[in-house]
């Protein structure tokens, strides 16, 4: 963090290696800039634009390039060479999720080097946790909207601890997103590039910052080699957490006593018991649907319990099916993923819903998040995903608020510099070389 959480002053120095790696000492270090500009945390209540900070570098310190460590389009030896991302403003998390790019984002980071995977959530009003100096001083917490979040899984982070001011880019066009300042054990979040370029605008001028980079688009190649494609694979396969058997018994018994009507549907070939991947340990009536043919209303929940939607060509199972043969059909049908793209229309529809609820939710004891993401228990279908703080009591979910799927995500809390969090690695590309690089760790 440039500014030590407003603790710095313009002109102070800006080392390398940083204070986290220097036992809070400058001692020994090399200074590569003085510090120019920074957003202030705690100003507007606690509720600041951005946590971006901007440095005047001392010439031939720093890569004037923009180049970050193995984010280059092409490879060598079978490893990602060194490139800036593409130069400009960046796009929105909104355009991010969308189809060409999907949601599939990369970064490279000083503690978990190249690290790719998808977006979880955007437009993301997140309560974040801070603290003063250098890991010793008074905490406070700060309030943000708009944020993005990255997904990850326990043991593969697309994050850690030492990654903060690592630039967010989309996998396919190395387009700035966001930028990296916070997380929690299984969560990065970024503020977007739009506000940080806003928050960092020339104080007299108005005059904003743009990222320096390539003229044209590439993809980060390092993303499609076969170490970072098994890490993100693994990181955006959907969390399994089965429900307990009383939970099904109940499913199955609202299953029955609405199977008519479910099966009503011309679309609909089966319909069983399961898992439910929007709230994780918790049942779903399973619909095992015709894939391509159109809907036809089905719904969302049924009588408290939420219903998940599997596509298939041809099941082998026709009609109400037990338990074993829904978990038969389930395990035939492709493995679901953590995020899934979904269209303007579907994200306006989530926007309208998450703008009128926003507030309330994030009053509410234990909630530290509420965005948008895409369902997993019904894919194509935009969700209000609810961020909660795990161990902290909070009251029932419900499965729709206002027509829209909600999906639950529960983590410790959301720290700035990730300072519950050992160090790890959780890449196949760990940084390798020590040069200095414009945008690897400091924040533009």
């Amino acid at each position: 963090m440039l500014a030590r959480t407003d603790l710095a002053a313009v002109g102070e120095n800006i080392i390398q290696p940083g204070l986290i790696d220097a036992n809070c000492s400058a001692a020994g270090t090399t200074t590569v800039g003085h510090i120019s500009q920074f957003a202030s945390l705690e100003a507007n209540n606690n509720h600041p634009l951005a946590d971006a900070a901007i440095a005047q570098v001392v010439p031939l310190t720093v890569d004037s390039a923009g180049t970050i460590l193995e984010l280059g389009g092409t490879t060598s030896g079978g490893m990602p060479t060194d490139g800036p991302p593409h130069q400009g403003s960046g796009i929105t998390g909104a355009q991010a999720v969308a189809s060409p790019h999907n949601g599939l984002v990369a970064k490279s980071g000083r503690t978990t080097g190249l690290t790719c995977s998808g977006i979880f959530s955007v437009s993301t009003s997140t309560s974040i946790q801070y603290q003063k100096g250098c890991g010793t001083g008074t905490t406070f917490t700060a309030t943000y909207s708009n944020q993005v979040a990255v997904t990850a899984v326990t043991g593969r982070s697309f994050s850690a601890e030492g990654d903060s001011g690592s630039l967010i880019v989309t996998q396919d066009t190395a387009d700035p997103v966001a930028l990296l300042y916070a997380g929690s054990d299984i969560d990065t979040v970024g503020n977007p590039v739009s506000d940080v370029l806003t928050a960092l605008a020339d104080p007299t001028t108005g005059v904003k910052p743009v990222f320096v980079g390539t003229a044209s688009t590439h993809p980060v190649a390092a993303c499609s080699l076969p170490g970072p494609q098994a890490a993100m694979a693994a990181r955006l396969a959907a969390q399994k957490v089965a429900p307990s058997s009383g939970a099904i018994a109940g499913a199955l018994r609202v299953r029955d006593l609405h199977a008519p009507e479910l099966m009503a549907h011309p679309e609909v070939q089966a319909i069983g018991v399961g898992m439910s991947f929007d709230h994780p340990g918790e049942p779903a009536i399973l619909l095992f649907v015709t894939r391509d043919q159109p809907r036809t209303g089905i719904p969302a929940e049924v009588d408290g319990i939420r219903t998940r939607i599997i596509e298939g060509e041809f099941f082998a199972q026709r009609g109400v099916l037990s338990a074993e043969q829904s978990a038969a059909l389930e395990q035939a049908a492709p493995a679901p993923q953590s995020v899934y793209p979904i269209s303007e229309a579907e994200f306006a529809r989530a926007k309208a819903v998450h703008a009128a609820r926003v507030d309330e939710w994030m009053s509410k004891a234990g909630v530290q998040g509420v965005g948008i993401g895409s369902s997993v228990d019904s894919p194509g279908e935009a969700a209000l995903v609810i961020f909660l703080i795990r161990g902290v009591a909070h009251e029932p979910i419900p499965p729709v608020i206002d027509g829209l799927r909600t999906r639950i995500r529960e983590s410790s809390r959301f720290r700035a510099g990730f300072g519950d969090q050992g160090r790890q690695r959780g890449c196949a590309l760990p940084p390798a070389r020590a040069k200095s690089s414009a945008a690897n760790s400091k924040k533009p």
